[in-house]
């Protein structure tokens, strides 16, 4: 070092002090620049709006249903009671002309055929309506109640 000369001591915090901040970038938008987004927003979009609608249709096609089970809770293991149910839930869900003749021995298979009703319980319920106070099986209103729900209309006749 030569005479004269002066050192200059600069601490780290004169250098932090000198810094000088970049400026703030511009805000990122969120629009999309491309075409192909709004082509996927548009089909998310309807199939949202498919699956809706097909609920909604589901839905209040399956109302019978809902008021049937209502009206099976209400009445109980009654044999008779829980015949008519079975056979209004059947008229809503097939053609009249399918459903309304059949008895006995017909309306039996049609339960097992339709819903795999177990079998000597769907007898009880054939004869129920005709013989008062005919003893119920044990669980009947359960399989009558899953029969209601899970009954298939497509292929029976």
């Amino acid at each position: 070092m030569n005479e004269g000369e002066t050192i200059s001591v600069t601490s780290l915090v004169d250098l932090f002090d000198q810094l000088v901040l970049p400026e703030d970038p511009a805000p990122v938008s969120m629009m999309p620049e491309t075409a192909g987004w709004w082509i996927l927003a548009a089909i998310v979009s309807f199939g949202f709006g498919w699956l809706i609608r097909h609920m909604a249709r589901d839905w209040r096609a399956n109302a019978y249903r809902r008021a049937a089970v209502r009206e099976l809770e209400l009445v109980g293991e009654d044999p008779a009671a829980i015949a008519a149910i079975l056979r209004r839930t059947a008229l809503a869900a097939w053609p009249r002309q399918d459903v309304a003749a059949l008895t006995g021995e017909d309306w039996v298979a049609f339960l097992r055929r339709s819903g795999d009703f177990p079998e000597p319980m769907a007898r009880t319920l054939a004869l129920a309506p005709y013989q008062p106070g005919i003893q119920p099986d044990e669980g009947l209103s359960l399989a009558a109640e899953a029969w209601i729900r899970h009954h298939r209309r497509e292929g029976v006749q």
